[in-house]
């Protein structure tokens, strides 16, 4: 099965390189911190609904700046998928695979990229069709050498490592071609973002949107 949309978006996502995983506490802060992750050449985010304001966060992010793509994260259950899409999110991630929330998620449309850590997880996900699909807790549960065991079987998944993911182990997962993206919380830390250090999280992301260029130079 085919999934012409979500071919796209995870194509924005692999063109990123690292999506910043971001945790928010004041919906305010939303639209500064959306500008300084596109002038710091990471267009995307995943905000995740760890916090009550995500939501909100995600609105606000969608309606500012509209050619990002923007993604809800940490989403557990049927009724915050439904605020999630209802605020503009275009995909949806979530930790774990749960069957009756994918099963949700893909009835009602939504784009999503389910949580896997095992070769039964991912089979569970070839299931359902799925072929984009989250690693976590990525460096926890063993880091490239695990997920390069895991996806070797199955050709054609592709995966968004994610959990203890930083500059200086990114470059690892992403020269994989069975990952696609990256997700990452060390680019707009909940600090950074509360004490509006914005200049900070641009150059954070200048660095990283730098380095996945010289990454893909070099794979092609």
């Amino acid at each position: 099965m085919t999934d012409d949309i979500m071919d796209r978006i995870a194509g924005k996502m692999e063109k990123c390189g690292v999506v910043p995983v971001i945790q928010i506490e004041d919906a305010e802060q939303a639209p500064y911190l959306a500008e300084a992750l596109t002038e710091g050449g990471l267009p995307c985010a995943e905000i995740t609904f760890r916090t009550p304001c995500a939501a909100d966060a995600i609105y606000k992010m969608t309606r500012a700046f509209p050619e990002m793509l923007i993604g809800a994260g940490t989403v557990l259950t049927s009724e915050q998928a439904d605020r999630a899409a209802d605020a503009g999110a275009s995909f949806i991630v979530s930790p774990g695979f749960n069957d009756r929330h994918v099963e949700y998620c893909l009835g009602r449309g939504y784009k999503m990229i389910p949580g896997t850590c095992t070769p039964g997880e991912i089979e569970k996900a070839l299931s359902f069709g799925l072929k984009y699909l989250k690693f976590f807790p990525a460096e926890a549960a063993g880091g490239i050498k695990m997920l390069s065991a895991a996806a070797a079987p199955y050709k054609g998944v592709r995966f968004m490592p994610t959990g203890g993911i930083n500059e200086d182990n990114m470059s690892a997962y992403l020269e994989k071609p069975f990952v696609f993206c990256c997700g990452g919380t060390f680019i707009a830390g909940s600090k950074d973002i509360s004490e509006r250090n914005f200049g900070k999280i641009k150059e954070t992301a200048l660095r990283v949107s730098q380095a996945v260029k010289q990454n893909t130079e070099k794979r092609e």
